[in-house]
């Protein structure tokens, strides 16, 4: 299979919207860029569609896939109750960063929702991401497009690196401007929960509904659940190499991981080091790479997965990586963290 790449950048071009939407007609599958991170997309009430997702990425197919959408008319057909704080999250969330879980109707086939009664649903603000809803049915279902437990792709780059001649097409719209996944929130139980943090965090959910909970696993590596969110139980965003994070003040931290770098050079591997734009300068050997400032943590959002796969092109035997505990999107940065660290965290 030959992977087609269409620039839509500058504009969105009709003749290759319209090619793109008969694809996902087909039972195709179209890559394409969101707010967040790229999808890979499949018409989501098509079962056997779904299941050329799971198995372009090599996805477990107990893992659930998001249902995307263009309009808040196209959210009953799929979902059996939309309660009154999920209309207030949609009235102000949606298009967005957000993904809500409902309880699915029977047009939902469980080859897309990983054999569960609920769906997770979202309404992308990219328009691209729109058009193509729009042009190919009206339900998208689209993780994100890299191979399962790869770095989730931000780049249409990316995508081609990890997908091409899996999938038919590649929509290319340029970087994405968030760079980490939706906040998913289960809206099914009495009290709101989310089950992966994102842009839209919880406060913010709590200033539209009340009180939101947050899944007690979030960071557990050891949860034996089955998953009700995509991304929850298996290991995700992970680089080539081996990971460790490090957490404690700052000075001690700079101290470790300058420590853990010398070592692995001493035996002749080639370490990297995930900094900020304010510690970059205190790691004097290694690659290092920045995620961006601290004073502006959507920078280090849109540039942690870029960051893993740099890593991944430079060969790096080892990475260590500061911790980065941030006021608003500090929860988010970290799940993805440690995820792709398996949860090695060294505390100094």
């Amino acid at each position: 299979m030959k992977t087609i790449v269409l620039d839509m950048k500058d504009r969105i071009e009709k003749e290759g919207m319209k090619q793109a939407g008969e694809i996902i007609l087909a039972g195709g599958l179209v890559a394409f860029p969101t707010e967040t991170v790229y999808g890979l997309g499949a018409d989501a009430l098509n079962e056997e569609a779904s299941a050329k997702i799971y198995q372009a990425k090599g996805r477990p197919s107990d893992n659930p896939l998001i249902v995307h959408i263009a309009s808040m008319e196209s959210l009953d057909r799929i979902a059996a109750v939309v309660s009154p704080k999920a209309k207030k999250l949609a009235e102000k969330f949606w298009p967005g960063p957000l993904t809500m879980i409902f309880q699915k109707t029977a047009e939902v086939p469980k080859g897309t929702t990983g054999g569960l009664d609920t769906v997770a649903v979202r309404m992308p603000e990219n328009e691209i991401a729109l058009e193509l809803i729009r042009c190919g049915g009206g339900y998208i279902a689209a993780p994100s497009a890299n191979l399962s437990g790869r770095p989730s792709p931000t780049t249409a780059a990316h995508v081609l690196e990890d997908m091409d001649g899996r999938i038919e097409m590649i929509l290319d719209g340029g970087s994405c401007g968030i760079g980490v996944e939706s906040t998913i929130v289960d809206l099914t139980g009495e009290i709101p929960m989310i089950l992966r943090p994102g842009y839209i965090n919880q406060k913010m959910l709590e200033e539209v509904i009340g009180e939101v909970a947050v899944d007690p696993t979030l960071m557990d590596a050891n949860s034996k659940e089955r998953p009700k969110a995509p991304g929850m139980r298996y290991k995700h965003y992970a680089p080539k190499a081996d990971m460790t994070i490090v957490e404690g003040s700052q000075e001690a931290v700079t101290a470790k991981i300058n420590e853990l770098v010398q070592e692995e050079l001493n035996n002749g591997g080639c370490p990297g080091v995930i900094a900020s734009d304010e510690t970059m300068s205190c790691y004097p050997q290694g690659i290092v790479q920045s995620m961006g400032s601290r004073t502006d943590e959507v920078s280090i959002t849109a540039h942690l997965y870029a960051v893993l796969r740099e890593f991944d092109e430079q060969n790096v035997s080892r990475i260590y990586s500061e911790s980065f505990d941030t006021p608003d999107l500090g929860m988010a940065i970290m799940n993805r963290l440690m995820k792709a660290a398996g949860h090695q965290v060294l505390q100094v």
